[in-house]
């Protein structure tokens, strides 16, 4: 078991996949008052000094609730294995207004104070497809070299560029490897791990430069889409879901020319999959009585550039639309052709939470929650690879870390 602290918790996608991971949280941290309440809802506590901190897997999570900028991380240093967080998307998000670095939202710097303040073992950091767009390029580069040598602050009324510059200078001498971070980054698609949902994310995984880790890799694909793709071609798909056989015509292919799906990969798993054992919801607004968040919402519609989910594909990235998601991305078409909005419980299986997971708030708080969560089974993929990697050194106390201020 370690120890870990998560940042930017949100609804706790992440955070919850690091506890199933075996990470014991020593704290949790989140400004917006509705996740706040959704943590504190599934078994948070406040953060109190006067209280012991957790000591084994099962027991609550300390939760600051309030502005990163104001935590004081120094009391865990060198006592914390992960720092994890899904960085706030806005400034990068395709969907915002692409502001990057100069937007107030940019909370890399604190991921980076959190981690000279508590010289962890390892970073996991995950974030939005649109922060490798080559308009952002150069302020990712600074990203990653920020969070290989963490400890080179930037300074006074340093820009950015200037602190990148001496970055550069700074990583081709020799650090001490305790102050140093071997940085691995990777795009990947969440349905490729399991996750029924095509949802690209970008995740960042440093280690400590002491732990020798450097050769480190990011776990390999699980699934594929040419599975799923061979799956429904040979029937065998729609008999695991007792449907009717569709001709191969439908698919649009020849069955002795498809390619076979490699490496035994498992199939995509799909809409139809995750949601299979839910009955429909009872009506508009109704809750349903068996199942946690489940009711249905009027008003789903159709039209050009809004197309529904299909149930046999994995769904749509699921978003955290304000004033509506103009994709259909929660909408759903069923087998008889009528189209419904998703429900919340459907949603929250999209993103893989457990149905005892319970969302704080309106129907649009408990999405805006989802659409920015980290899928827990894409978060636990990571988390447990992480994990794997640390084991052999989790079971004693960081040894050779000073402790005090950074």
């Amino acid at each position: 078991m370690g120890t870990s602290i998560e940042l930017f918790t949100g609804g706790g996608g992440l955070a919850r996949a690091m506890h199933e991971g075996g990470f014991r949280h020593l704290l949790v941290n989140e400004l917006e008052r509705r996740s706040a309440e959704t943590l504190r809802v599934n078994g948070a506590v406040h953060y109190d000094t006067e209280q012991p901190e957790p000591a084994k897997l099962t027991d609550p999570w300390p939760l600051v609730e309030g502005d990163v900028h104001e935590v004081d991380f120094r009391p865990w240093t060198g006592r914390v294995d992960v720092v994890a967080g899904g960085v706030p998307c806005q400034p990068w998000s395709l969907g915002g207004a692409h502001k990057g670095y100069d937007d107030p939202r940019n909370l890399w710097p604190e991921l980076f104070r959190c981690v000279r303040e508590t010289r962890p073992r390892a970073v996991i950091a995950e974030n939005v497809k649109g922060l490798l767009r080559p308009s952002f390029k150069p302020y990712y580069d600074y990203i990653l070299r920020e969070l290989a040598t963490p400890f080179e602050k930037r300074v006074g009324a340093e820009s950015w560029w200037e602190h990148d510059a001496r970055l550069a200078r700074a990583l081709r001498v020799e650090g001490d490897p305790t102050e140093r971070y071997d940085v691995r980054y990777l795009l990947v698609n969440a349905a490729d791990y399991g996750v029924p949902q095509v949802r690209w994310r970008v995740f960042v995984v440093a280690f400590r430069r002491d732990l020798g880790l450097s050769d480190w890799e990011f776990p390999t694909p699980t699934h594929s889409s040419d599975a799923l793709r061979q799956a429904q071609i040979d029937g065998s798909y729609r008999a695991q879901h007792g449907l009717a056989p569709h001709s191969l015509a439908h698919h649009g292919a020849n069955p002795t020319t498809h390619a076979a799906p490699g490496a035994g990969l498992q199939r995509w798993r799909t809409l139809r999959d995750a949601i299979q054992d839910l009955p429909e919801p009872l009506g508009d607004r109704d809750e349903h009585p068996d199942w946690l968040h489940h009711y249905g919402w009027p008003g789903a519609r159709q039209y050009p550039g809004h197309t529904p989910n299909d149930l046999d594909r994995p769904a749509k990235t699921i978003k955290a639309g304000v004033h509506g998601v103009p994709g259909g991305e929660s909408v759903l078409r069923l087998d008889n052709g009528d189209i419904r909005y998703m429900t919340v419980r459907e949603v929250a299986r999209a993103m893989t939470f457990p149905d005892t997971w319970r969302l704080a708030g309106p129907r649009g708080e408990q999405m805006r929650q989802l659409g920015n969560a980290v899928p827990v089974r894409l978060g636990l993929v990571m988390s447990q690879a992480v994990a794997q990697a640390l084991r052999p050194t989790l079971t004693s106390a960081t040894r050779g870390v000073p402790r005090g201020d950074s």
